[in-house]
């Protein structure tokens, strides 16, 4: 019989499948990054308990690109900076993606929000221009000019928050406790180079960064950097605490609420016969 390709797989599948992504080569992207300093009640309002804001209210945008395997892929993450006990790391609020795949794996492995979106880095000469788009709206911008090469960083592990949960199948809550992720990258750049430019946030209802200004820019840069990545599960969080942020992770939360489209209302006559 015809393997049929919905069936199961084979043990053996399923451990070449776990080998393989074990050995997988460095990837490295061009990507721009941009850190600033911002309103820190606007930050506090942001983190879900049991996360506080870092010692300095910082976002950092980083949007990048990668030639992946044959197959060109935009990756990007706006953050705020975030603590969990001991930890200081980052709290991404949306991680644009232009692919289904990063998009998948992000969300239901790590529990990282990642929407599908248009991410973008041009260069020409010394001019660079970085974008973040979803549903017709540029809501980011990065844009400047490079001023010169800057040491590569030593290599550095970073960390960032995500929430892992389910939204219950009856509309009410969560199928499940949710969780507190720590994903640790170490992360490695082989060249570096400063920005002399400017972060534009633009008004977006799907994907409110504007509601984070930019008090003081701290730095762009430009650099071509690999890392790994691996997470774990700190502790199980307040099913009730996370609830109000919910909305974070998802376009329309309320559109699970909604009723189906009214019938059209038949023509009323305003004359003639």
């Amino acid at each position: 019989m015809a393997r049929v390709r919905y069936g199961p797989r084979s043990e053996a599948d399923i451990a070449a499948a776990k080998s393989s992504r074990a050995v997988l080569p460095d990837i490295w992207s061009t990507g721009v990054v941009a850190v600033w300093t911002t309103d820190p009640d606007a930050v506090a309002q942001v983190l879900p308990p049991p996360l506080k804001p870092a010692e300095q209210a910082l976002v950092r945008v980083n949007i990048s690109q990668v030639d992946l395997f044959g197959s060109p892929l935009g990756a990007g993450s706006f953050a705020v900076g975030a603590q969990h006990g001991a930890h200081t790391g980052w709290y991404p609020l949306v991680m644009p993606m232009s692919t289904e795949r990063a998009l998948i794996g992000g969300r239901e492995v790590f529990g990282e929000p990642k929407k599908l979106g248009e991410v973008a880095v041009e260069r020409e000469g010394d001019r660079v221009r970085a974008t973040l788009t979803r549903h017709g709206i540029t809501f980011v911008e990065v844009g400047g000019r490079v001023t010169g090469e800057l040491p590569p960083p030593a290599p550095v592990e970073k960390l960032d928050f995500y929430f892992k949960f389910l939204p219950a199948v009856d509309g009410e809550g969560f199928d499940l406790d949710p969780v507190l992720v720590h994903c640790t990258r170490n992360e490695r750049v082989r060249r570096l180079e400063r920005i002399e430019g400017e972060v534009l946030l633009r008004e977006s209802p799907f994907d409110p960064v504007a509601d984070l200004p930019v008090h003081r820019l701290l730095e762009i840069t430009i650099g071509e950097k690999t890392s790994d990545q691996r997470g774990r599960v700190v502790e199980r969080v307040s099913p009730r605490a996370l609830l109000p942020y919910v909305h974070q992770r998802y376009d329309d939360p309320m559109q699970v609420l909604d009723a189906p489209p009214a019938p059209a209302s038949p023509a009323v006559p305003t004359g003639g016969e």
